[in-house]
């Protein structure tokens, strides 16, 4: 909820508002860095979909978000790419590609979000994951899946064999 609507719940005010919604987030967060910590190894989709639907659950736009993995499918990091509108988010090539070698990684995992609560992907992101996969490709990197989240669903493209 947003902090206007907590305010619209009697007896709380803007100051209770903003302080439930601050917990909320650093409750997230902590969730979320508590998984990276334990050294997780990505095994399946669906152990991305449960690592990353805290964070993607619920938002009114599209955000793309990136996880970073060594040699043995270990986290070794997660970043936040781009924040869009209610129907597209910008795939920055070069920014990924460039983030992707300054972690170090062997391997990278895409993820976002479909607010519209379909998984399916559209042309857009067909589009952008074979010109992602190609330019990992050309630095020695892995695109090893792209996922997409949909409320309670998901959509792997490695599961779909669109990865080729």
């Amino acid at each position: 909820m947003t902090c206007d609507s907590l305010c619209q719940i009697n007896g709380i005010g803007p100051g209770k508002a903003i302080t439930v919604a601050a917990a909320f987030e650093l409750g997230r967060r902590s969730s979320l860095e508590s998984i990276i910590d334990d050294k997780t190894s990505i095994s399946n989709p669906r152990s991305v979909f449960r690592m990353m639907l805290p964070l993607l659950r619920g938002l009114d736009h599209e955000e793309c978000w990136g996880i970073f993995l060594n040699r043995a499918n270990y986290v070794i990091g997660k970043e936040c790419f781009s924040k869009g509108g209610l129907d597209s988010t910008v795939l920055d090539i070069k920014s990924i590609v460039r983030k992707s070698l300054e972690r170090k990684a062997c391997g990278i995992i895409i993820v976002h979000n479909h607010p519209s609560g379909s998984a399916l992907p559209g042309e857009s992101d067909i589009s952008q994951t074979r010109k992602l996969k190609k330019a990992l490709d050309t630095c020695g990197l892995s695109l090893i899946d792209h996922i997409i989240i949909a409320e309670d669903s998901y959509y792997s493209f490695a599961d779909e064999r669109l990865m080729k």
